[in-house]
């Protein structure tokens, strides 16, 4: 009974807060659907999954694990991308592109560009896009072909930093990680581009 004694509606539960829309941050919220680096977490059933799946913990999404000018935080992959970058770029252009073509082949395409123009920029700054694309790597500190343009060593031994921070073993190339992941026993797939799984 209330004051004036009639029966008061009796007490509704408290509101629901679970339907509010998140609060704005400035941080773009996106389903889990649209990282394609978390598609293969799931395995269907009867199914086997595919091969490497390298994520090392010390990687954050969506950021390199290095700056371009930290080359002398690996002084040896330095100085072998001084003295020889095709070796670099074939490891790295063996693993984005998941062993084929070979590391040899992809190193001695890269060589037989840079000695007939002397701009093997052009070839390889296509593979630090694909990279990017793999892992949702921001374009920093600029565009893909500027920073192979204007610093090719460095940019080259940022990528082969990146996949190394990521669980690659580099030495062993694309199907070296695979054949030593199946020995570990684990179950690892490559990123995939656009949420397709390979």
């Amino acid at each position: 009974m209330n004051y004036y004694g009639t029966k008061s509606p009796p007490p509704s539960a408290p509101p629901s807060y679970n339907d509010l829309p998140p609060p704005v941050t400035g941080i773009p919220v996106q389903s889990p659907s649209s990282y394609p680096f978390l598609d293969n977490i799931q395995t269907h059933k009867g199914s086997s999954p595919s091969p490497l799946n390298v994520h090392s913990s010390g990687t954050i999404p969506g950021q390199w694990s290095t700056g371009v000018c930290d080359c002398c935080s690996d002084v040896p992959t330095c100085c072998m991308t001084c003295w020889c970058p095709c070796i670099t770029f074939g490891q790295v252009a063996d693993i984005i592109d998941k062993g084929s073509p070979s590391c040899g082949m992809s190193g001695g395409v890269y060589g037989v560009i840079g000695f007939a123009t002397g701009c093997c920029c052009i070839y390889s700054c296509l593979y630090r896009s694909k990279l990017r694309k793999q892992y949702m790597l921001p374009e920093s500190p600029c565009n893909d072909f500027l920073i192979h343009c204007c610093c090719e060593s460095c940019a080259l031994c940022q990528e082969y930093r990146e996949l190394k921070h990521r669980g690659f073993d580099m030495s062993l190339g694309w199907h070296g990680n695979v054949e030593k992941q199946r020995s570990q026993g684990m179950a690892m797939t490559a990123p995939s581009v656009g949420g397709m799984g390979r």
